[in-house]
């Protein structure tokens, strides 16, 4: 089974399945292009340029509504950000190069979801738990033997932009009635955090945190102590806002474990996905508690990783199978063309071997034309790779 999926947010990126291999996985941010950019015609192009045959299943993530119509009365396309059960999809018909194929969109919600548990060592039937946090969501997940899905809690609404907020209330060009904060501002506050020395927070400190995560989340203009907040438009490079930012950091990470002690069984796997799964402090913490047998985060635990996800949801739902093989050099062959000088010639990179995993190389039983395939591995970085690689990036 071919399976094409794209999602349609920011952090735009395609994949394609075949027979339970992820044989391509693009990423709009790659070659230089701007951070958080949601998927070019360019790029679905190149993807199609890849293949050389029609899917057999067209796959979209769900997202949010794209318009009043589609707010007020549903969508038969778009399945939503939100829902977990099984049956919370969209199966229907399209066309694709005069052919007709099958049309699947599920939740955002599932799509990291299944990233996460699709892409993990798990063997298929394992009972995990699944955390999903990113900019909306902040809540766990139980797993059972059959990939029924439960929610068993929403901890914290909205933990990526809590996160990113603090950025803001430090950086005098960010307008404090901003309503979110930016795309970028998350992972920089990730960065700020290693500067920390995790002292006691002030009582006005203490008081800031109770705004930022005790109650529903709202623009920093609504704290009424915000002409005296500590940290204020102090700039970045302040030291005891740095410090500030791992005691708020810690604060974020203990509700989620908290609530983890106090609801879910301990000694059991947990798969993680959200863009909160990009930071590297609150993983290696997730592991030092000792909470869970097994800790594991995609390296496209952000909404590139979507893409995938809800192409492993379309194959859990038409063959049965969650699990998938991958390696981190799915991406598209590298240019080695560049630009053209200015007297017309071209710079031409050292043209390394072509990578196997390739659309045209996966014969149709599934397995690689290609004896010399590279092993699956989680975090893998290799400089002579030829292709784009499936890597984490910043934390947001």
């Amino acid at each position: 089974m071919r399976i094409f999926s794209y999602n349609p947010g920011h952090d735009g990126a395609v994949a394609i399945l075949q027979n339970a291999q992820l044989v391509l996985s693009v990423e709009e941010e790659k070659d230089s292009n701007y951070r958080y950019s949601p998927l070019s015609g360019a790029n679905i192009l190149n993807v199609i340029g890849e293949m050389d045959d029609a899917p057999d299943v067209m796959c979209v993530g769900g997202w949010w509504p794209r318009d009043h119509h589609e707010f007020l009365h549903g969508s038969n396309r778009n399945a939503g950000y939100r829902g977990v059960a099984a049956n919370d999809v969209i199966v229907a018909q399209t066309r694709f190069m005069k052919r007709s194929v099958r049309y699947f969109s599920s939740s955002h919600e599932r799509s990291h979801i299944l990233c996460a548990f699709g892409m993990s060592t798990l063997p298929k039937g394992t009972p995990c738990y699944a955390l999903v946090w990113e900019g909306g969501i902040g809540a766990f997940y139980e797993i059972d033997a059959a990939l029924n899905i439960s929610l068993i809690g929403d901890v914290l609404s909205q933990p990526g932009n809590r996160y990113g907020l603090l950025y803001g209330l430090a950086d005098p060009t960010f307008a404090k009635d901003r309503p979110y904060p930016r795309l970028s501002d998350a992972g920089k506050l990730m960065a700020l955090a290693s500067f920390s020395t995790r002292s006691e927070p002030s009582s006005d400190e203490r008081r800031l945190l109770s705004f930022l995560l005790d109650q529903p989340f709202q623009p920093l203009s609504a704290y009424e102590e915000l002409s005296d907040a500590p940290h204020r438009d102090v700039g970045l490079d302040d030291p005891e806002f740095r410090n500030f930012v791992g005691i708020y950091s810690d604060a974020i990470f203990n509700t989620f474990y908290r609530f983890a002690q106090n609801h879910l069984t301990k000694g059991r796997p947990l798969v993680i996905a959200g863009g909160c799964g990009l930071n590297c402090d609150w993983n290696s913490q997730w592991r030092e508690t000792g909470f869970f047998s097994d800790v594991f985060v995609p390296p496209v635990a952000n909404d590139s990783g979507s893409a995938i996800g809800t192409a492993i949801d379309a194959q859990f739902h038409f063959t049965g199978n969650p699990k998938i093989e991958w390696d981190v050099y799915g991406g598209l062959p590298f240019r080695m063309e560049g630009p053209s000088t200015p007297n017309g010639t071209r710079f031409t990179m050292p043209r390394p071997t072509r990578s196997p995993n390739s659309w045209r190389t996966i014969s149709s039983s599934g397995g690689s034309t290609d004896d010399t395939r590279s092993v699956p591995a989680r975090w893998a970085t290799d400089p002579s790779s030829p292709r784009h690689s499936v890597t984490p990036r910043g934390c947001g």
